[in-house]
C-alpha cells in the first residue's frame, strides 16, 4: 500500500448564501469571477416573515438555493461584496448570506503546489 500523505489547508472561511431558487448560478458565477475556485449549490425550503402573509396567515413554503464556497481568507471580502451584488442581497426577501471561519480542510493539493507553499513559509 502506499503512504498517503495529509494535506490540511488552514486560514480557510465557508461562504454560505441563501438565495430565491434560480439564482444559484448567478451566485456561483459571481464567486468564480471574484476568485472562488468552485461552489457547492444544494436545494432547501425555507420560511420567514414574507411567506407568513399566505392564506389564513399559514406559512407557506418556498423553495430555496443553498451556495456554499470555500475560499481562503484572503478572498473573503472581495468574493462575498462579490456575491452581495450580484445576487442583489440589499433587497428585501432576496436572502441572506454569512460567513463561518474554518479551522482546517483537507483536499487534494498537488506535490509541487504544497512543495512551493511550504517552501515560502519556512523563508
Amino acid at each position: 500500500m502506499s503512504k498517503r500523505e495529509l494535506v490540511t489547508l488552514i486560514d480557510v472561511a465557508l461562504i454560505t448564501c441563501v438565495v430565491q431558487r434560480g439564482l444559484g448560478d448567478t451566485v456561483v458565477a459571481a464567486a468564480t469571477e471574484a476568485g472562488a475556485q468552485g461552489a457547492t449549490v444544494s436545494f432547501g425550503r425555507g420560511t420567514g416573515v414574507r411567506e407568513r402573509l399566505g392564506v389564513l396567515g399559514l406559512a407557506v413554503e418556498v423553495e430555496k438555493e443553498i451556495v456554499t464556497i470555500l475560499v481562503a481568507e484572503d478572498q473573503v471580502d472581495r468574493v462575498f461584496e462579490s456575491i452581495h451584488v450580484a445576487a442583489r442581497l440589499d433587497t428585501p426577501g432576496m436572502g441572506v448570506m454569512y460567513v463561518t471561519p474554518v479551522e482546517k480542510m483537507a483536499t487534494y493539493v498537488p506535490h509541487d503546489v504544497v512543495e512551493r507553499l511550504t517552501s515560502k513559509s519556512s523563508s
